[in-house]
């Protein structure tokens, strides 16, 4: 069992940047992919970034390539993601999520955290 706690949401402006962190416990941290997917209103969830366990891959959805990145700090057992230039499209629920296999956590992560509220105004 793999326990995710989220922190670093809030309410930004266009352009602003904010870092999100995600914490797990249960597991080994290094044997585990991290992903984050959010949830805005009134639509489906949606992957976000995802990074293999020891950190050398690296996945991002086309909506954000080359203004987020996902990273990791083993030592830490932390997961972290650095949104830049942010768009009030990207306004959502931003989950956590976690599997033993980089492919699933990109699709379909065994676990999630409660999600952390991300605004962003125009």
């Amino acid at each position: 069992q793999v326990q995710l706690v989220e922190s670093g949401g809030g309410l930004v402006q266009a352009g602003d940047s904010l870092r999100l962190s995600c914490t797990a416990s249960g597991r080994t941290f290094s044997n585990i992919a991290m992903g984050w997917f959010r949830q805005a209103p009134g639509k489906e969830r949606e992957f976000v970034a995802a990074i293999s366990g020891l950190g050398r891959g690296t996945y991002y959805a086309d909506s954000v390539k080359g203004r987020f990145t996902i990273s990791r700090d083993n030592a830490k057992n932390t997961a972290f993601l650095q949104m830049n230039s942010l768009k009030p499209e990207d306004t959502a629920i931003y989950y956590c999520a976690a599997d033993g296999a980089t492919v699933k956590v990109q699709s379909e992560p065994t676990y999630w955290g409660q999600g952390t509220q991300v605004t962003v105004s125009s």
